[in-house]
């Protein structure tokens, strides 16, 4: 499930794009000023975030150039009721990917956000390189970053986070892991499994406690979602 970020002053607009959004299937969080907007950017990952351009408390074109010069690559789509050449030049020199002006259709909107998820899945997996929960993860390097800076991970917890990936919006089994992981090695239990998920979260969740990707499926095993 994708997750998007609304920065938007108007309140209408707001929870307008909300419900449309949400109904399209993805999961979305709000901002009402740009502020607001920048320090969510900075304590959650997003796989998309709308911005508005007018907003008080700081721009959209000043929490755009925040948000890349902090080295933060989220796809980044302009909402503004401006229409000059000029604004929409700014805000791609800026680093947005995408620019619509106010009114736009919901039918447009939509369009446009799919097809940039989609480039960005794209360019993600031509590179090597997901973006799961707060780390940058290479599985073919077994490289893992937090905001440009290494995480330290053993081969056997990339070897569980690919699987669960690999079997995304699956339920995995602790026999399944047990199996195609450790090879029912007699040494490791179910109990070993749940140890080496409790520290995926911890490394990867912006919440270990509540976590958003490796969902525990009770009496069964786990679920990735993305």
């Amino acid at each position: 499930m994708p997750k998007v970020l609304i920065v938007e002053d108007e309140q209408r607009m707001r929870e307008g794009l909300k419900d449309n959004l949400e109904f399209e299937g993805y999961d979305v969080e709000l901002a009402e000023d740009g502020k607001a907007g920048l320090d969510k950017i900075k304590e959650t990952a997003y796989d998309l975030i709308l911005l508005d351009v007018m907003m008080p408390k700081m721009s959209g074109f000043d929490v755009c150039k925040q948000v890349r010069s902090a080295g933060i690559a989220y796809p980044i789509v302009m909402l503004t009721a401006k229409g000059e050449e000029i604004d929409k030049v700014l805000g791609l020199e800026l680093g947005a990917d995408d620019y619509i002006t106010k009114p736009f259709s919901l039918r447009e909107l939509l369009a446009r956000i799919k097809a940039i998820l989609r480039r960005s899945q794209t360019a993600s997996l031509a590179n090597g390189e997901l973006r799961i929960g707060k780390l940058n993860i290479n599985f073919s390097t077994y490289d893992a970053f937090e905001e440009g800076k290494p995480v330290a991970m053993t081969h056997r917890e990339f070897e569980v986070l690919k699987y669960l990936w690999q079997h995304r919006n699956e339920t995995v089994s602790r026999d399944q892991l047990l199996v195609d992981i450790w090879g029912m090695d007699d040494s490791i239990t179910s109990r070993t499994v749940d140890n080496f998920i409790l520290h995926l979260r911890q490394k990867m969740e912006f919440n270990a406690a509540h976590p958003r990707h490796i969902l525990t499926v009770h009496g069964m095993g786990y679920k990735f979602i993305e």
